[in-house]
């Protein structure tokens, strides 16, 4: 990875490439904003994406591809069985992860769904570091039920420990002892964890987890899609790790795991997803179940320029230089908003920077959701759509209580190789400005509350008219219309 020190100005991350196709944005004035917000019932994921200005809601699906992605996409073979294009992504996949079968999908999800089809019944246990939400969806769907068994540090919002993602061995040990191996199909690994902010699993930690299960015979499955920036933390946080190669941590990893399967709306810089795996008898188990759902055996509901993507941006994750960006770039948003004094989730994770809402927004109760209510506020004073990651992302329990999440968390994703250091530091203006008129932003509570995976597409309101006194307040201090 390249070291570059500036003699004459703070340290900054600095972008390994250059721009040669640009988008134009547009920032609407915020009483414009105000009525876009309205109109998408106070939840981000209904925005029009021509109402947004900088949009933090995700790194799925929206990194920018490189010269040579966009080259391979112009040879993709369009066979509908026997495609060549098929075939240069699967033993790209062959080649990285070392494991010789490989099932197409459309995304992450669909893996979790077929995977959860194959191998969860009714009563079965799951243990996993921390949930997903599309994840925990299919495994509930089909009569299981999630134990989180992250490190305790992992809940703790502020830490210095480089790996808060670890899975709890002594919790594993024990969860397998009391509720017997007959009844865990699988454990699930998520590299690094989404929901308690981008956290990274430990190279040791994800060995240690996988001998105990060989030890017990129980299956090890792994989400991979933000697995780049679990690479880059393992390759620079790690000790024993440092003098690997990115493609040989990769090998490591792949070589402890029964199950590999990922989004490559995050990991690849493309879109699609795959399942790759060692066992011949699950191989066929799930493979009967792509043509029911997804599409044929060779592109599984891809399009072959995206499969053409994939590959090549499968070769890009194995350097240093491409990979190590995103992580940069949150980092040094991390570190304006502590100088700041504005809370925040340490050390800096992959995917995005994560505020704490539950304290930027103190004088909120959770069931209030601070997270949303900072989500909604950030994009009235900033045109700047984030995530709400917390209670709203949760799904009320049966007897129709509301679970609060461990966390309350504003998730600003940082896709790769989109944004300027200069937009990044709109974002931290604007939310600085937010956090020293924090006061006036109030909570939300529901208007149309869906029953599954509410936050997607459920609609809220304000529990005041705190709205317009934010916009108000903002307008006098930028004294311009944005």
């Amino acid at each position: 990875m390249a070291n570059i020190k500036f003699l004459s100005t703070p340290a900054v991350p600095l972008e390994m490439h250059k721009v040669r196709i640009v988008q134009k944005l547009t920032l609407i004035d915020p009483p414009a904003r105000l009525k876009a917000m309205e109109k998408a019932g106070f939840n981000t994921f209904l925005l029009s994406n021509a109402d947004v200005f900088l949009d933090m809601l995700t790194d799925s699906g929206v990194n920018a591809m490189s010269d040579n992605q966009l080259a391979a996409m112009m040879v993709a073979d369009d066979s509908y069985a026997g495609s060549m294009t098929f075939t240069r992504l699967e033993n790209k996949l062959k080649e990285l992860f070392k494991m010789p079968f490989f099932l197409p999908v459309h995304q992450g999800r669909a893996a979790e769904s077929i995977l959860a089809m194959t191998f969860v019944k009714e009563g079965n246990v799951i243990p996993m570091n921390y949930h997903f939400t599309t994840a925990k969806a299919h495994i509930t769907r089909m009569g299981g039920s999630v134990e989180e068994i992250v490190i305790d540090e992992g809940l703790k919002t502020t830490s210095t420990f480089p790996f808060k993602g670890n899975l709890d061995l002594d919790k594993l040990d024990h969860l397998i002892k009391t509720v017997g191996t007959a009844m865990i199909p699988f454990v699930r690994l998520e590299a690094g964890t989404n929901l308690i902010g981008g956290q990274p699993m430990s190279l040791e930690n994800i060995l240690a987890v996988s001998k105990l299960c060989r030890k017990h015979r129980i299956m090890t499955v792994m989400d991979a899609s933000l697995l780049q920036d679990n690479l880059f933390f393992i390759k620079s946080r790690e000790k024993a790790a440092s003098n690997l190669s990115i493609r040989e941590i990769t090998a490591r990893i792949a070589d402890s795991m029964d199950i590999i399967y990922f989004s490559a709306r995050k990991l690849g810089f493309a879109k699609g997803g795959g399942i790759i795996l060692k066992d011949k008898a699950a191989f066929e188990k799930m493979r009967a179940l792509i043509p029911l759902y997804e599409g044929f055996l060779t592109y599984g509901g891809m399009s072959v320029r995206e499969m053409e993507a994939l590959t090549v941006g499968l070769e890009e994750t194995m350097d240093e230089d491409i990979i190590s960006q995103g992580p940069q770039f949150i980092a040094h948003m991390v570190d304006r908003f502590m100088e700041a004094g504005i809370p925040v989730v340490t050390p800096a994770g992959g995917l995005g920077c994560h505020l704490d809402a539950k304290a930027f927004l103190s004088h909120l109760d959770q069931t209030q959701y601070p997270a949303g209510a900072l989500a909604a506020a950030l994009y009235l004073v900033g045109g700047i759509r984030g995530m709400e990651r917390g209670t709203l992302s949760e799904q009320r329990n049966p007897d129709g209580t509301e679970p609060l999440a461990h966390m309350e968390l504003l998730r600003l994703a940082v896709p790769r190789r989109v944004f300027t250091l200069s937009q990044l530091d709109f974002v931290i203006d604007r939310v600085i400005w937010l956090f020293q008129h924090r006061e006036l932003v109030g909570g939300l509570t529901w208007e149309e509350e869906p029953e599954i995976l509410r936050f997607f597409f459920g609609k809220l309101k304000p529990t005041t008219q705190r709205p317009k006194a934010l916009i108000k307040a903002f307008q006098k201090d930028a004294g311009t219309s944005h």
